[in-house]
């Protein structure tokens, strides 16, 4: 498996508003997302876990899923499994002013952890870079499903994925019955989530309303819709203090979004704060 990322970071960036044609492959079937945002990657338990460990719990957010059945809250029917609504993990995606695909720089929800000048990732190669990320677009291949690499070529031509052939090792796919607790979570208390939904669906979101997931993530049993209270109130109380240069960053990007960028601006949100700087592709 051979992709060509340089100026590309479709897989790390919201790149809709670009797209000559409609790219919400997210958005499609019976589950919408409650959230609104694009190319959400699932992190794995351990992933999870990891991110936590080294002080970074508020690099992470939840997504939930608006269905036709399960559990009722805030006024939105939530997919569930046995009655308790159903989650996952991803990275957060604040606006950066990015310009992917040879475009001009603009303000695009983008990766916490991706470079907005080099377009690459700040953790790569790290022992907490996402497992989905590090085999990208593997599983995609071993499920004969759509890449990102495949859309930003339809879209903007040029080519991405330089060889589609699937990788002989690839972690296990986590679908199914065995994505749960694993990659697809559940919350046990749902009379908790009022108001909660609401937010996340507004894009509203509180540090104490992400933490709430991350938690029962990291509390949850592998195969099954059970947690370990003690250490769901551990995970709580670590994620709510986290302060890291990611949180911080998210923030200032927040506030800055939509001004016109001045120079180095990666440097002065991103790296004053003690992010990693990327290599760059002179290589």
């Amino acid at each position: 498996m051979e992709v060509d990322c340089a100026g590309c970071a479709g897989c790390c960036i919201d790149w809709r508003e670009l797209a000559p044609t409609d790219v919400d492959h997210e958005r499609r079937g019976p589950r919408e997302p409650v959230d609104d945002a694009y190319n959400l990657v699932p992190l794995t338990r351990d992933d999870v876990g990891g991110f936590v460990e080294e002080g970074l719990g508020d690099a992470m957010t939840p997504r939930l899923w608006a269905a036709e059945e399960g559990v009722e809250v805030d006024g939105t029917t939530l997919a569930s499994i046995g009655g308790k609504p159903a989650f996952f993990v991803g990275l957060r995606k604040p606006p950066k002013p990015v310009g992917p695909f040879g475009t001009d720089s603009g303000w695009l929800p983008t990766c916490s952890f991706l470079d907005p000048e080099t377009l690459q990732c700040r953790i790569h190669g790290s022992d907490v870079y996402p497992e989905e990320c590090d085999e990208y677009p593997g599983h995609n291949l071993a499920l004969e499903q759509e890449t990102e690499c495949e859309r930003v070529e339809d879209a903007f031509g040029g080519e991405r994925l330089l060889d589609g052939e699937m990788p002989e090792e690839l972690s296990g796919l986590l679908l199914g019955p065995g994505a749960l607790g694993q990659k697809v979570f559940v919350h046990p208390e749902p009379d908790r989530l009022e108001g909660t939904v609401e937010r996340l669906r507004e894009g509203r979101a509180t540090d104490a309303d992400r933490a709430e997931f991350v938690a029962w993530a990291m509390a949850s049993s592998p195969g099954t819709t059970t947690h370990n209270r003690d250490a769901y109130e551990r995970g709580r109380e670590r994620v709510e203090a986290a302060s890291s240069w990611v949180g911080e960053a998210i923030a200032e990007w927040e506030r800055r979004a939509g001004d016109e960028p001045e120079p180095d601006l990666e440097a002065i949100v991103e790296e004053n704060r003690g992010a990693p700087a990327t290599p760059g592709w002179e290589e």
